[in-house]
């Protein structure tokens, strides 16, 4: 304890945990934006362009609260983007997406690739979960330190 209030009352090792665990998992983060870049477009050229977006949004994220600590990659929504807020949910879906043909008003049902932010992440847990162990082993060996 006398540690961990050497740490600014844990602030400074809070602080820094959750930069570890973002570093950590920062590679699946990066392979959900090239999953995500890898959709197959039938080039409307259409701005502002729907992928690049959806793979801005993809970040990774360490959550370090009284209910729930540990990291994930997140996505958010794109509302700024052709009003298509669940872009990132729908690109992936089996269902598709309903979309207005330009021109007429007919709707028709677009599909992107399904399971590509899931897919993206196939394999990876034991890798993930390693690095997430040494992130917390280097925090404990930090305090160890301190407390000698």
């Amino acid at each position: 304890m006398r540690a961990i209030r050497e740490e600014e009352d844990g602030r400074a090792l809070r602080r820094d945990l959750a930069k570890a665990l973002r570093e950590a998992i920062k590679p699946y983060a990066e392979r959900a934006s090239n999953a995500a870049l890898a959709i197959p477009s039938r080039g409307s050229g259409t701005s502002p362009a729907l992928r690049p977006a959806i793979a801005k949004g993809i970040k990774p994220q360490a959550d370090l609260t009284a209910r729930r600590t540990g990291a994930r990659v997140r996505v958010r929504r794109t509302h700024n983007v052709r009003d298509f807020s669940n872009a990132p949910k729908r690109t992936q879906s089996r269902r598709g997406w309903r979309t207005q043909t330009y021109g007429n008003d007919r709707w028709r049902v677009q599909f992107g690739k399904i399971g590509w932010f899931d897919d993206s992440f196939n394999g990876v847990a034991p890798q993930a979960r390693e690095a997430i162990f040494r992130v917390m082993e280097d925090m404990a060996r930090r305090i160890a330190e301190r407390a000698h």
